[in-house]
């Protein structure tokens, strides 16, 4: 796809938007979890089966922090889809949300060094593409800068000053693995990209809409 100069110079993640079939219960949900204030909600009825394609990471201090947001998350309506546990690279635990969003919730402490918070060190919007390496180049042509990048297994690209979130790509199939569900899937995504520049959708079906900054409302 061609890109032009300008266009690569300014674009970047402005916003995170799920797509639900009851945006009140949603909002309720997400206030209730603690996320409400990173990303945004609009009604849709589209078709989706199975694997969406993408999850929601929040990185927090410690493993209660962990238990706290997982155990929210559940007394709000969410299934939990891996139990909190430890394993090699930390703790963390994996829940899906009423309206069918995935979110992991993890630390790279094993153990707790204070109490339990309600803060989010950082939140990560990793979409499942099948090709990691062409999808980084396609979104490096448009703008974004690249922060890590491990090969065609894994890119995260720089935060911005639009999006609290962090935007990384993985293996759709490794993906899945890592949060227990199956791979397959069909339909929408059920998740809207907001771009400071133009409007596009990505080899994997990921659409990026040109939309405003989402106004900072954290204190």
């Amino acid at each position: 796809m061609a890109t032009t100069a300008s266009t690569a110079a300014h674009t970047s993640l402005a916003s995170v938007t799920l797509e639900v079939a009851d945006p009140e219960a949603a909002r309720l949900f997400y206030s209730a979890f603690g996320v409400d204030t990173y990303i945004r909600l609009r009604a849709s009825e589209a078709h989706s089966t199975g694997f969406r394609g993408f999850t929601l990471a929040l990185t927090v201090s410690g493993p209660a922090t962990v238990d706290g947001f997982v155990g929210a998350a559940v007394d709000a309506g969410a299934t939990v889809l891996k139990p909190a546990a430890k394993s090699l690279w930390g703790y963390g635990g994996v829940v899906q949300a009423p309206d069918g969003t995935i979110w992991k919730i993890a630390t790279s402490a094993r153990k707790d060094t204070g109490p339990a918070t309600r803060e989010i060190d950082e939140i990560v919007l990793l979409l499942g593409v099948e090709d990691v390496k062409a999808t980084k180049q396609l979104y490096a042509g448009r703008g974004l800068t690249v922060a890590k990048s491990f090969g065609g297994k894994y890119v995260e690209f720089a935060s911005g000053q639009s999006s609290p979130v962090k935007l990384a790509l993985y293996k759709r199939r490794a993906l899945a693995k890592d949060l227990g569900v199956p791979a397959d899937g069909t339909g929408s995504h059920r998740i809207v990209l907001g771009s400071t520049a133009d409007t596009f959708t990505d080899p994997d079906g990921f659409v990026w809409e040109a939309a405003a900054p989402l106004a900072p409302t954290r204190s």
